[in-house]
């Protein structure tokens, strides 16, 4: 499809000449005064107008407004045989890409039109960019429905538009950094720079430098000017993460510039102003370190005017069977491969493993499942050792939709075997007492997870005959499986 242009002027040749010379490479309207192309305009959309300035009625200055107020906003040039640099200079205050003047040079305007298209065209881009980052990044894909998790997302709608300082704790893998761009997205600041600095994973000396810059010949290796990383969020976000890593000096500067909203590059003692909205994070506890003598007190005030605590996922078990429902739809579809769907017994253990690694560690956990089982249902003889935890099954589990509807499945796996097929022998936790009832059901438990489910290989387990295992089974239904 050809780009599509609105000429507009009210001398006929010129006009009629403009259009016989572009309608070649662009499907060209053209409207003799503005009143007309209003009309064009709010019939159809334009990739570009280029308009006369001087016309009877409306001038060429208000058709530039008319178009820069269109939903889908087209690039716009000037034209004129009355140029001079104040008429070129409201122009492009009105909104006008460049400015031509009478008589037209073809092969300029041709130049112009293509440049005024790429530029249109980069805009756009850029738009559905941030349009999608605002769909990332906003709330509703902060994935989670737990109570603690609903009061997270409370605090950060509430300071998201002010210009507060945010502190975000929690340990590594709950999500701080998510929560930060959403706190950005969710701001006036939302088409702004979001940089972030993992403080951790660089040096003092170069931290210093990431931060604030350096000028030319401020140290050995400093061949030029180098633009921090507080320059590049102006007018945006900057987030610190692991901010209780930071050396004494740099939490001098990091102060000084809460105090003062300024920097100043290393080698240099010129002052910079910058309108930069601070977000720091950290896995450690600050009031501790401040305690210690390791990080300053003054800082840390300054930093905590806003604290948000991110859950632990051991905290928000609720959360777990959306967080793999969520991420192992999102890997599947990533490496093209078939859904992968969890049974009860797999579902109930993971939501009773500890995650020590957090979010992190489930998503880690839905990649490697996806990309290395075979099959499409993932049982919880299927899990690695330190997921098969015996603990008490949580009601969300058995009721959540990711379930697959293979096999029954009845609780966790505990072991596997001995060399030469021989069960693994296994014994009670040594931390908890049970009535004769719960030994004897939860030996039986172990048994049949240990044969997985023969009834004949538990009974040999057990030291007891097939027949009494089938009236043990009797007594309790809730543990009969199938051969």
């Amino acid at each position: 499809m050809l780009p599509s242009v609105l000429i507009v002027d009210d001398e006929k040749h010129t006009r009629e000449g403009l259009q016989q010379a572009l309608e070649e490479n662009y499907d060209v309207s053209v409207a003799a005064n503005a009143t007309e192309a209003f009309n064009l305009m709010d019939a159809q959309p334009f990739d570009a107008v280029l308009t006369d300035l001087r016309m009877p009625g409306k001038s060429g200055l208000k058709v530039i407004d008319k178009a820069l107020s269109l939903p889908q906003r087209p690039a716009v040039l000037m034209m004129t045989a009355y140029g001079n640099i104040e008429t070129a200079v409201e122009a492009m205050k009105r909104g006008a890409v460049d400015f031509l003047t009478k008589p037209v040079n073809i092969e300029r305007l041709e130049v112009l039109l293509q440049r005024a298209l790429r530029t249109k065209s980069l805009e756009v881009e850029v738009e559905q960019l941030h349009e999608r980052l605002d769909e990332r990044f906003n709330f509703s894909h902060i994935i989670g429905n737990s109570e603690k998790l609903r009061e997270v997302i409370d605090r950060v709608k509430l300071v998201a538009p002010s210009r507060a300082t945010l502190l975000v704790e929690g340990e590594s893998g709950t999500g701080k950094e998510l929560i930060a761009q959403a706190i950005h997205q969710a701001s006036p600041r939302s088409r702004g720079p979001l940089v972030a600095v993992h403080c951790a994973a660089l040096s003092d000396n170069l931290l210093e430098s990431e931060l604030f810059g350096h000028e030319r010949g401020a140290f050995t290796g400093a061949n030029e000017r180098r633009i921090g990383r507080f320059e590049s969020a102006d007018g945006g976000t900057l987030f610190l993460d692991e901010i209780g890593e930071i050396s004494a000096s740099t939490q001098v500067k990091l102060l000084r510039f809460l105090e003062t909203k300024s920097i100043e590059r290393v080698g240099s003692t010129k002052p910079i102003e910058l309108d930069v909205r601070l977000v720091a994070a950290t896995n450690r506890n600050l009031e501790q370190r401040v305690r210690e003598g390791k990080f300053r007190e003054d800082l840390f005030f300054r930093l905590n005017v806003v604290r948000i605590l991110m859950p632990p996922l051991r905290e928000r078990t609720s959360d777990i069977p959306l967080l793999l429902a969520h991420y192992l739809k999102h890997f599947a579809t990533e490496n093209a491969r078939p859904p992968l769907a969890l049974t009860t017994g797999a579902l109930r253990t993971l939501q009773n493993y500890p995650w020590p690694g957090n979010i992190r560690e489930l998503r880690n956990f839905c990649e490697n499942a996806v990309v290395l089982h075979r099959g499409s249902e993932l049982s919880e003889y299927d899990l690695e050792p330190k997921f098969r935890q015996t603990s008490t099954a949580s009601p969300e589990a058995s009721n959540h939709p990711l379930l697959g509807e293979g096999r029954h499945t009845f609780g966790e796996r505990a072991g596997g075997e001995a060399e030469g097929g021989a069960p693994a022998p296994f014994a009670l936790p040594p931390n908890r007492s049970f009535s004769v009832e719960e030994n004897e059901k939860r030996l039986l438990h172990e048994a049949l997870i240990k044969s997985r489910g023969n009834r004949t290989k538990a009974a040999a387990l057990m030291g007891i005959s097939r027949r009494t295992l089938h009236r043990k089974l009797a007594q309790f239904p809730e543990l009969d499986v199938t051969d």
